[in-house]
């Protein structure tokens, strides 16, 4: 009631406009099923194998299986997969939010250990999927820091901290050109972004004395922005896979 732009911004595009395709990237319906066989890795593995191993001893007998599955068992099995299937038909996909699912995956997984007369050695089979675990995970890990260290991914945080310091020691008034990293606004302690016509209207009438904007979207505002130079500062050293270069001009 408050924040100008708060019902259009938070629960039409945010909220409503995930549930179409024409605002937010759509993905396809089986996004979240790979990314869950990967995260939840090596117990989705053993999860799945427990069940095979189940229908195997029940000479594929689904039907039979199923009456014979406790109450609580087949909550968990609807628990998790109806909190797959409801996500995966919603168009806009991210990854962490089928994280919820995975709680009652595990109780899933406890109840299959406690329950399935097929598993004869359930301890070796889950000390093994234990320390698999550890290896992946500690594996995981040590490449994401490894190839964050590599690849410069504090780059646009540093840039942004730069930029900050730069302006508050020069005291100048400056603004972020609208651009796909949404995290861009955090780093330069932003609350949005201002159109290129604007930048330049506002440029041009002496409200702003810098500005942040892609190098692509540079080229075409240097001609119209007076008396503007290209700083020093940039944000280099990012690949492609981690967007575009940004740069900032100023007076």
């Amino acid at each position: 009631m408050f924040q100008s732009g708060f019902f259009d911004e938070v629960v039409m595009r945010e909220f409503l406009g995930r549930f179409g395709e024409t605002i937010h990237r759509p993905q396809p319906l089986y996004f979240y099923l790979p990314h869950l066989l990967h995260k939840f890795a090596p117990w989705s593995i053993l999860l799945i194998g427990i069940a095979i191993f189940d229908l195997a001893s029940r000479r594929w007998n689904s039907g039979s299986a199923f009456r014979k599955m406790p109450p609580e068992t087949f909550w968990l099995l609807c628990w998790s997969l109806g909190g797959l299937i409801v996500m995966s038909l919603i168009p806009s996909k991210r990854v962490d939010r089928i994280f919820p699912v995975i709680p009652p995956l595990c109780l899933l997984l406890a109840a299959q250990v406690g329950r399935d007369a097929a598993l004869r050695r359930p301890y070796l089979w889950l000390a093994a999927a234990l320390l698999v675990s550890i290896f992946f995970t500690g594996s995981y890990t040590i490449w994401k820091v490894v190839t964050g260290y590599r690849d410069h991914r504090d780059t646009l945080a540093v840039f942004g901290r730069d930029v900050r310091r730069e302006a508050e020691a020069r005291h100048w008034r400056y603004e972020a050109v609208s651009a796909k990293d949404e995290g861009l606004l955090l780093y330069l302690q932003k609350t949005h972004y201002i159109e290129p016509d604007h930048a330049i209207a506002e440029w041009n009438r002496g409200n702003l004395d810098a500005v942040v904007t892609s190098t692509e979207k540079a080229t075409r505002l240097m001609p119209e922005l007076r008396g503007a130079t290209i700083s020093q500062l940039k944000s280099s050293d990012r690949n492609k896979e981690q967007g575009t270069d940004y740069v900032l001009i100023t007076r």
